[in-house]
Order: C-alpha cells, then sequence, then structure tokens
C-alpha cells in the first residue's frame, strides 16, 4: 500500500497578492482535487473487499466515496457563489 503525504497546509501564506475571495476559491479547488483523489481509492478498496467477499464492507466504503462526491457539490456550490459576485 503506498502513502502519499498529504499537504494540509492551506498555502494562503504563500500567496499575499490575492484577496481573500481568490484564496477561498483556490483553496475550494484544492479540496474538491483532492476529494476527486479520494474518490477513486475508495472505490478501489469497495472493488477489492468485494473480490474478498466483504460485501457488507464495500457498501460501506462506497457510501463513503459517495459522501465525498456531496461535499464536492458543497464545495462546487461555494465556488459558483463566490464567482457570481
Amino acid at each position: 500500500m503506498s502513502h502519499h503525504h498529504h499537504d494540509h497546509d492551506d498555502h494562503s501564506h504563500d500567496l499575499p497578492e490575492m484577496t481573500f475571495k481568490e484564496k477561498i476559491v483556490k483553496l475550494l479547488d484544492h479540496w474538491i482535487k483532492h476529494n476527486d483523489d479520494h474518490a477513486i481509492s475508495y472505490q478501489g478498496w469497495a472493488d477489492q473487499a468485494k473480490q474478498n467477499h466483504l460485501d457488507e464492507v464495500a457498501a460501506i466504503i462506497e457510501e463513503a466515496a459517495e459522501m465525498n462526491i456531496t461535499v464536492n457539490e458543497k464545495f462546487e456550490k461555494a465556488k459558483a457563489l463566490l464567482q457570481s459576485r
């Protein structure tokens, strides 16, 4: 199992020339990308769980993947709101 390093620093200190609104849009983009990566990973593990006859475990992991998609929909909505102003 490969471990990928998570950088949970929001990088806002690197971007002094950005407005708060620009920073938060950038952050939302970062979170969306991150969640997409996780959802793909969850789905892969859910498939493997199924192959190992762990259907209930697979179903729970799939639910978590779907929740991630729901979270991204919230982030997209927040982004749209920021960009419409």
